[in-house]
């Protein structure tokens, strides 16, 4: 004859061996897997971003006119942004922009010459983008959140108008070194 009280106990071990197993035996795709990692590293990224963010009603002190060269400034130096994605988007520019100015040293003169065609129409969009914010910011229509993404959109036109400018001119120097 079965004890009922050690049935019990019996049938509790069977579920938690059960419930141990699916845990174990439940794999992730790699897909899932590297989007994981993703987060992770994105959530690192994140918080270690925190202390380069604006809060709501805080503003920059950064004076973009003195900077020479943004690429030249460290991290700590860098504009702050109110937007995570601002502050990221920033940070894949300065990349880019760093890795063709390593680029030009050894660039063919046509390469370099298609880059300059290229930065210079782009420049003209920034602008264009530059001083549509500038208009929206004037009118004072907008609501304080909408304020706050277009200052952040207008210091972005900014940054990047300097460093395509940067980049422009030492596009030009390559361009005349040369040809000569």
């Amino acid at each position: 004859m079965i004890n009922p009280g050690n049935n019990m106990q019996v049938e509790e071990l069977d579920a938690d061996l059960d419930s141990d197993l699916e845990k174990e035996t439940v794999k992730k795709s790699a897909f899932e897997a590297e989007m994981d990692e993703d987060l992770e590293s994105e959530a690192a990224a994140l918080a270690a971003m925190a202390g380069s963010l604006l809060g709501e009603g805080e503003e920059d002190d950064t004076n973009l006119d003195e900077i020479e060269n943004i690429l030249d400034l460290n991290d700590g130096q860098f504009p702050k942004f109110t937007l995570a994605k601002n502050k990221a988007r920033f940070l894949r520019m300065v990349s880019w922009y760093r890795g063709k100015e390593e680029w030009i040293e050894v660039a063919p003169l046509s390469g370099v010459t298609k880059l300059f065609k290229q930065q210079t129409k782009e420049l003209e969009g920034i602008r264009s983008s530059k001083l549509d914010y500038e208009m929206e910011l004037e009118t004072g229509t907008l609501t304080p959140s909408q304020r706050s993404y277009r200052r952040d959109e207008l210091k972005m036109c900014r940054v990047q108008e300097k460093m395509a400018v940067h980049l422009i001119s030492k596009l030009q120097v390559k361009i005349k070194s040369g040809r000569r």
